[in-house]
């Protein structure tokens, strides 16, 4: 009787290890469906991240191209005073040898 006590004690104790791996087992999956749904929202934020960028660097490139047009068009009257004041001082000059 002594060695069927041992064989029921044998296969209480598998039947122990078995459940506890089952848990383990469900703990685990639960754990990764978790962490698979943590990526999945990282991955979706990311994507929203990286056009977010993507609208930005157009933006900035819009922001650059109407900046030197604006220094054009600042370029544009300061020359153009500029002329206007040779072409004063080139008159002022014919003038004076015109006398």
């Amino acid at each position: 009787m002594a060695e069927n006590e041992k064989g029921d004690r044998t296969i209480e104790v598998f039947q122990t290890r078995v459940r506890q791996l089952m848990y383990e087992y469900e703990t685990v999956c639960k754990d990764n469906d978790s962490l698979l749904a943590r990526i999945s929202d990282k991955d979706a934020e990311i994507e929203g991240l990286k056009a977010q960028v993507r609208a930005l660097e157009d933006k900035v490139v819009s922001l650059k191209t109407a900046r030197m047009l604006s220094i054009s068009d600042g370029d544009v009257e300061r020359s153009r005073k500029r002329i206007d004041s040779l072409i004063r001082q080139v008159d002022r000059c014919i003038a004076l040898l015109n006398v």
